[in-house]
């Protein structure tokens, strides 16, 4: 292998780096492979509108999105004059300027690729260079005092030590995953010589990786500039990085990309093949990257060795050697090369001016901008847009957002502008002879802070001025404040809200209603179904991809539309533990019809499962069988791992976790998101053949009566547990429900036998988690979820009106049925 002598290395073993030549040659060549494999299924992905809601939320879809173009299904679409610059309207009579000296960049990745803790290395990465910056410079005490205080506060006496600091919530520090995006303040200084020695701000913004929380990713993008792009060099590139990528690529970010993880023996094959960079080109390719977004700057590193490096053959010589020796290495730094490559190639902050000396409307921001000093920004009208909005209650509602023009201290006043939801004609767009008409202006109130986030903690600015380019947190907003709303200057405000790109659709709705079993109260605090619907109506404020809607049907129950089920069981762990008693109904995907053909639609999406070889059977059995999935590929590796992708309802993925992990013995790992809107599958499986067992009387359960009943099944529920009729306490083996009796207690009399007097024992009882119920449960079942218990029982506690409904439902079916005459015929 040889390495050549320029920036970005390549080898001649098929290893593709960061060469331009390279590059493009793959690129060219790819181009015309892809031509010749467009499928009429492409051109149906394209055409698509996208998903929006279920014809039976009629309000919902037409308030909401029907109006909307930038689902994720049209994010993918080439136009030919896609650019990040296009977005800006003419009316609002600004240009594109920049600012020195600050730069703004998500971390983005598939679940489990390392992006939380490569935060974590770059948190610290840059509180030691400021303090090194600190000591070699004494001759500005002030401006040292001022960054050593911020960098005390955050990054010394240890608070940066722990895993994955970034994950500060209790649900998510218990689970090990990322819920909501958060945004940190680096202050670095870099050591290279070409970037000069002066102190840069970097906003790095963490987001999930978990589909059920793409809405996260999507509201941050619009914040930054570019993005870091962390992918497993083991495992290469999954569902989720396809998602954020396309949401990233169609905004015109510029992307960094880092193979996390190089340092695994596991990685050592794909990078020495160079798959893992075959596969991210292929994937560049497939969502349309612009030349430019194709000379991506490829990394290779460990968040948690602390290490990274632009040349393949020294991540591959430390792999080789088990992540050792890996400082030592000639071309091999600490995580200041990924700050260093973040002030290189992502641009800083595009950003709103007013002034009269610019160069035109919005539409000529393809010019050549030079980057401002901070100073320059003085001036121009205050405007920015809200991320995340919350409550403090010292402080009152907060709101952080980044600043689009001009500056903010503590104490002016600001006017809230809502978000504009694309339902105004041209007619009443704003123009320069009256700039405010059809602009809603709302309240008014005066800052009382600004803050800077810094690790996890929230660091006053001194002095508590912010300008154009910072992400910030300002007190004292209007209550009415939402996520995507503008807020301006009262003195000096912008002609129209600044214009943030809508969201994409949830997929699924459930029914949320106040618990009215038997154990109703006695174990939470607030049960009314009002209250329920306030703390439902509350999350909506700062969750945006989740929606509140009153049911038509019952006034009692609240609908709640989400992206998935692992988002409606975190919002329903985060209710309980506040304590709220509740009941939740079935999800039902959301569909909707086409407006050409009137064909009712729903969601497909993409699935890939990675699996032991000897499983692979099952895993396709299960998808393409009652669940109508599609198998569209299938490899093998070396290691005896199956790696399959299929294209499968929404419908059919419902519960399918917990059925796979137990049919594989725990080995398959299942990822999947949103692919396209397609045409109703009909009729779906759940893939489970048996029926419930049914508690049948009041009290609680005995050992000696759950014992018998183990036979019959798999219990839910462990010796001392109350239960009531009508509540479902395992599954029954055979198809059917099964009413049982498990607070039968042992015969008390003199009789003494040895066949009596036996020890009985009892396998621990399948527990399951509120997601996992979420898929699990029946139409004619509800989870009762308490701040101390998670039941699962039947929507009918009566087993008499159940019977009577079950004869109904049979009778009518078997009207539907052709009937036959004599001999057979119909």
């Amino acid at each position: 292998t040889t390495t050549t002598s320029s920036s970005s290395s390549s080898s001649n073993n098929g290893t593709f780096g960061n060469n331009t030549d390279t590059r493009s040659l793959y690129r060219n060549s790819r181009m015309i492979s892809n031509l010749s494999s467009i499928t009429p299924n492409h051109h149906h992905r394209h055409h698509h509108p996208p998903l929006h809601s279920s014809t039976s939320f009629s309000n919902y879809r037409n308030n909401n999105y029907l109006n909307s173009t930038h689902c994720f299904s049209s994010a993918v679409e080439a136009t030919d004059d896609d650019n990040d610059e296009d977005t800006t309207p003419n009316n609002n009579n600004y240009t594109i300027q920049r600012r020195k000296g600050i730069r703004n960049v998500a971390i983005v990745a598939h679940v489990d690729h390392g992006k939380t803790t490569l935060v974590d290395e770059l948190l610290k990465v840059a509180a030691s260079s400021t303090a090194q910056a600190n000591n070699n410079n004494n001759n500005n005490s002030e401006s040292n005092t001022a960054d050593n205080n911020n960098t005390n506060n955050a990054t010394t006496n240890e608070e940066l030590e722990p895993d994955r600091l970034m994950d500060s919530g209790e649900l998510e520090k218990e689970r090990g995953i990322t819920i909501t995006s958060k945004v940190t303040r680096l202050n670095y200084t870099s050591s290279n010589s070409d970037l000069g020695r002066e102190s840069h701000v970097i906003n790095v913004v963490d987001t999930p990786g978990h589909a059920d929380f793409a809405g996260e990713v999507d509201r941050v993008l619009s914040t930054v500039d570019g993005i870091v792009l962390v992918v497993d060099a083991g495992e290469g590139p999954k569902s989720q990085t396809k998602y954020v990528l396309s949401r990233a690529l169609s905004l015109g970010l510029v992307p960094i990309v880092v193979l996390n993880k190089a340092d695994r023996l596991e990685s050592l094959g794909r990078l020495e093949g160079g798959e893992t960079e075959l596969d991210l080109m292929d994937l560049f390719e497939s969502l349309d990257a612009t030349a430019e977004q194709m000379e991506y700057r490829t990394l290779f590193g460990s968040a948690r060795g602390g290490w990274v490096t632009e040349d393949v053959d020294a991540a591959l010589e430390i792999a080789q050697r088990g992540g050792e020796e890996k400082v030592e290495h000639e071309g091999v730094s600490c995580m200041r090369g990924l700050l260093d490559a973040i002030l290189q190639d992502i641009p800083a902050p595009s950003l709103h001016w007013y002034g009269g000396d610019g160069d035109g409307d919005g539409d000529d921001a393809e010019k050549e901008v030079v980057a401002k000093e901070v100073e320059d920004f003085a001036n121009e009208p205050f405007s920015m847009t809200a991320t995340t909005v919350g409550y403090d209650p010292y402080l009152g509602r907060t709101c952080t957002g980044r600043i689009y023009s001009g500056q903010i201290s503590s104490g002016d006043a600001i006017t809230l502008l809502p978000r504009r939801d694309g339902e105004s004609s041209s007619d009443d767009e704003p123009s320069s002879d009256n700039p405010t008409k059809a602009t809603a202006v709302g309240p008014r109130s005066e800052v009382s802070g600004v803050f800077a986030n810094i690790g996890v903690s929230r660091v006053p600015l001194d002095p508590p001025v912010a300008h154009a380019g910072d992400i910030v947190t300002l007190t004292g907003v209007p209550e009415s404040m939402r996520v995507g709303d503008t807020l301006t200057s009262t003195a000096n405000p912008i002609p129209a809200p600044v214009d943030t790109p809508p969201l994409a659709p949830p997929t699924l709705s459930c029914f949320f209603g106040a618990n009215n079993g038997p154990l109703s109260g006695k174990e939470g605090t607030h049960v009314a179904s009002s209250r329920v619907r306030a703390r439902l109506i509350s999350e909506t404020d700062n969750n945006v991809t989740l929606t509140v809607e009153l049911s038509e049907t019952d006034a009692e129950k609240t609908v709640v539309l989400g992206r998935g089920e692992l988002q409606i069981g975190i919002l329903v762990e985060q209710m309980r533990r506040e304590g709220y008693e509740m009941i939740i109904t079935p999800p039902q995907i959301l569909t909707t019809k086409c407006p050409e053909t009137g064909v009712e639609l729903e969601p497909y999406e993409e699935v890939i499962v990675d699996v032991d070889a000897e499983y692979s059977g099952t895993v396709v059995n299960a998808l393409t069988g009652s669940r109508r999935g599609v198998l569209v590929e299938m490899s093998d590796d070396s290691r005896g791992k199956t790696r399959m992708k299929f294209e499968v309802p929404s419908r059919g993925l419902l519960g399918f976790g917990p059925e796979i992990a137990t049919v594989t013995r725990g080995t398959a790992v299942m990822h999947h998101c949103y692919l396209e809107d397609r045409e109703h599958a009909g009729i779906i499986g759940s893939g489970s053949d048996g029926g419930r067992l049914v508690c049948n009387s009041m009290g609680k359960a005995t050992l000696f009566a759950l014992e018998s009943l183990s036979s019959r099944g798999t219990l839910f529920i462990a010796p001392g547990d109350v239960v009531y009729p009508g509540m479902v306490i395992g599954e029954n083996a055979k198809a059917g429900d099964l009413e049982v009796n498990p607070v039968r207690a042992k015969k008390v009399d003199n009789m003494r036998t040895q066949s009596k007097e036996e020890k009985m024992y009892l396998s621990p009882p399948k527990r399951m988690s509120v997601e996992e119920l979420i898929g699990y449960m029946n139409e004619d079942e509800v989870i009762e979820v308490t701040p101390l218990s998670v039941r699962l029982r039947k929507l009918e506690l009566d087993s008499g009106v159940r019977e009577r409904a079950a004869r109904a439902r049979k009778k009518k079916m078997d009207a539907l049925k052709p009937k036959q005459g004599k001999g057979g015929k119909k």
